[in-house]
């Protein structure tokens, strides 16, 4: 995760717990230091699943509902987003599979869906998405990967808070 993004989250979270949570597991150098889903009670075959899942996508995301019928406001706006940037993406409904969902808060430390991870890396939820996005962060961030943004032009010529 590049540090940009890092100080995006904790500047985003800055109660004392989540920032804890958070600085603990992008800031650790130490070579016991474990992931949350390492260090939970994950069955290991259900996290090599997700695991699988996560980095066999570029991009992946954990939503409420399906792509075509997001069951939240949230997974639709990051749905939306996606689609607007032309990214293909896998998505995973965890309203039908409660293993899932609680298992996706142990296994990214993060307590809410949707949840969005670029080549095998957590992003975080949609107010980071809509941050990236907001920014033109979002275009460079799915340069890195290897996808090419609808919006890449547009952001070359204006930035969205240029564009008023």
């Amino acid at each position: 995760m590049n540090s940009s993004l890092f100080r995006r989250v904790i500047q985003q979270y800055s109660s004392i717990r989540a920032l804890n949570n958070i600085s603990a597991r992008f800031t650790s150098s130490s070579a016991e230091s474990k992931t949350p889903a390492e260090s939970s009670s994950i069955d290991p075959q259900f996290k090599k699943k997700i695991d699988d899942f996560i980095k066999s996508n570029k991009v992946a995301v954990f939503i409420k509902g399906e792509p075509d019928a997001p069951s939240c406001g949230f997974s639709k706006a990051v749905l939306q987003i996606l689609n607007l940037h032309g990214c293909d993406f896998k998505s995973q409904n965890i309203l039908d599979d409660q293993r899932l969902r609680d298992t996706m808060k142990l296994y990214s430390n993060w307590p809410t869906f949707p949840q969005i991870y670029f080549d095998g890396e957590f992003v975080g939820g949609c107010d980071i998405l809509l941050h990236m996005h907001q920014s033109g962060e979002l275009v460079n961030e799915l340069k890195k990967i290897g996808i090419q943004s609808k919006l890449s032009d547009v952001n070359n010529n204006t930035t969205p808070s240029s564009a008023n």
